[in-house]
């Protein structure tokens, strides 16, 4: 189905007036004013995001309370756990705190729950091993905030729990020694979009100030801090919260950071992301070559060596590390194209988008690590809702599902409405998982489909595309294109900006690229300006491409492709239709 496109209007009088109040080229403010930026300051707090923008630790609500406890028990010698999550933001949140604990000679160590067997968040098994094992203060990041049942049993076990957090939270919060989180309730914290790994770094912030005795802390502090701003960069992008405010401020400076101050992990994960020699990251290169590694770890039930590798000193046992998650992450990438293939096979056969409001698949052989991949896969290519369930070989265990929704579907009530025929669920309007007794999967199709006719009524559910501005190849000069691109970090809540381009030509038949074929390659004219484009993903199109004879409206990205000491702008295809 097309994707409907939607050129954002624009004024050119409140353009020209951004650009002279502002100091800016013109195409810079017309895209300023698509992110509703118009005020000639906000340009360029915008443009140029200061470290020193962040606000004090001591702001966040919970910080001085959770710090001033961690700094005692670290004084004291007991012996502190940080809980982590098995995700990019769990992961980073993890290390940048042990490795502020061990920064302040403290007693730490870390544990973070397998992804199949113990699945997210705080668990009471994890709670009973731990206080075994000698724990005194369990410390919390990217979890816990809805843990109420297991808060009480840390306090019946003996363990002193802290809780760090920015996901939704309930009601009734758990009985925590203290809580850290943007959005705790009878606050007002000005930014509430943090990450875990953020909310990490405050608090680790914090913790330094308190060792250094001082608001500003002392060199060895502040290179840890300057370290754990690239840590929490790769969290928030990897997270996909929005980058503005504090968020953006972070990963525009944790750029920088992972090349000026690496640890011997990230070092290790640059080179194996082949990214080690560029002169500057971008966040792309967090958001589909860092992240992704990282996340490969913890889908394949081994986030602990990923974490190892983000706190380890050694640069010999960083390398092998690395090795071994790259090696992951290719199994990953196998695993994906393998489990997406079979699930197109089973929705060509099974399933009619004119019949069926939503799509439920199923297999034996699927990982669960994966199937949230391919759930969105499926949901963006067939704009309807999905559901992909592993299902346990031998039929004992629940089948593990994940789910990815379309605009104007909320899953978390959708499933909530199937509730009965579940042993579990949990998430939000976009993206949830959930377990289920195999035998209820035909039910579960059928009333899940039935909600998602109901709510979705027959309209169609396309994804929008949001055209920032429409313009003219010969336009999109290397000087532009820069200015353009001083509007990064981009990601999610300030996108790469889109642009579109209509009587364009294909010079020649495009080209599949890539080892597995999955990208296209090709060469796009317009009035004689010629402009090599790249279409990530889009190697389906290549019949379709080369079987027009006419002209084309193209969609895009406007990117500086950097290769080998060369400059040149490169369009990153987004979407096309006929003109």
């Amino acid at each position: 189905m097309p994707k409907p496109w939607r050129i954002a209007p624009h004024d050119p009088a409140r353009i020209a007036h951004l650009e002279r109040a502002a100091g800016v080229p013109a195409v810079v403010a017309q895209l300023l004013l698509a992110r509703g930026i118009a005020d000639p300051a906000d340009v360029r707090q915008f443009l140029e995001p200061k470290l020193s923008g962040l606000r004090d630790p001591e702001l966040l609500p919970g910080v001085a309370q959770a710090a001033d406890l961690i700094y005692d028990a670290v004084r004291g010698k007991r012996r502190l756990t940080v809980y982590g999550d098995y995700d990019a933001d769990g992961m980073t949140a993890t290390a940048i705190l042990v490795r502020c604990l061990r920064l302040l000679d403290a007693a730490v160590d870390f544990y973070v729950p397998h992804r199949i067997d113990e699945g997210y968040g705080l668990n009471a098994e994890a709670l009973r091993k731990l206080a075994g094992q000698g724990a005194d203060v369990v410390i919390t990041v990217d979890c816990g905030i809805c843990s109420v049942a297991e808060a009480t049993l840390a306090r019946e076990l003996g363990l002193t729990l802290v809780v760090t957090d920015h996901h939704q939270m309930n009601e009734q919060l758990p009985a925590a020694a203290a809580l850290v989180h943007p959005a705790l309730p009878g606050e007002n914290y000005p930014f509430v979009g943090l990450c875990g790994a953020a909310v990490a770094f405050k608090l680790a912030w914090a913790l330094c100030q308190r060792a250094s005795q001082n608001k500003r802390v002392n060199e060895r502090m502040r290179q840890f801090l300057l370290q754990a701003v690239g840590l929490a960069a790769i969290g928030t992008v990897g997270d996909v919260v929005p980058l503005v405010d504090e968020n953006r401020i972070l990963v525009r400076h944790g750029l920088n950071g992972l090349c000026a101050y690496p640890t011997a992990g990230t070092s290790a994960l640059l080179r194996q992301a082949k990214l080690h020699e560029k002169p500057s990251l971008e966040c792309e290169d967090l958001a589909y070559a860092l992240s992704p590694r990282l996340n490969a770890a913890g889908r394949l039930g081994q986030a602990e060596l990923g974490i190892e590798l983000l706190t380890t000193d050694s640069e010999v046992r960083a390398e092998k590390l690395a090795q071994f998650i790259e090696e992951l992450n290719v199994e990953r990438q196998t695993l994906e194209r393998s489990m997406s293939r079979g699930a197109d096979k089973q929705v060509r056969e099974k399933f009619d988008p004119r019949r069926d409001a939503a799509l439920v698949v199923a297999d034996h052989e699927w990982h669960p690590g994966v199937i949230g991949i391919v759930a969105g896969r499926l949901t963006d290519k067939h704009q309807l809702p999905a559901v992909v369930f592993a299902l346990d070989k031998l039929g004992v265990k629940p089948a593990i599902g994940s789910a990815r929704s379309v605009p104007g579907f909320n899953l978390h009530a959708a499933l909530a409405e199937c509730d009965g025929l579940l042993e579990s669920h949990g998430g939000h309007a976009a993206a949830a998982g959930l377990k289920m007794t195999e035998s209820n999967l035909p039910a579960f199709r059928r009333k899940f489909c039935e909600v998602a006719s109901r709510e979705l009524g027959g309209r169609p559910t396309c994804f929008e595309l949001r055209v920032d501005a429409e313009t003219a190849l010969h336009c999109l000069t290397r000087q532009t294109v820069q200015q353009i691109e001083s509007l990064a970090p981009f990601g999610h809540g300030n996108s790469r900006p889109l642009l579109c381009a209509s009587n364009v030509r294909l010079s020649e038949r495009p080209k599949r690229i890539g080892g597995d074929g999955r990208h296209l390659a090709m060469t796009f004219d317009q009035n004689g300006v010629k402009m090599r484009g790249v279409a990530f993903g889009g190697g389906d199109w290549e019949q379709e491409l080369a079987a027009v004879n006419g002209e084309l409206s193209i969609a895009f990205h406007p990117v500086i492709n950097r290769y080998r000491g060369r400059t040149s702008v490169e369009i990153h295809l987004a979407d096309w239709r006929l003109d």
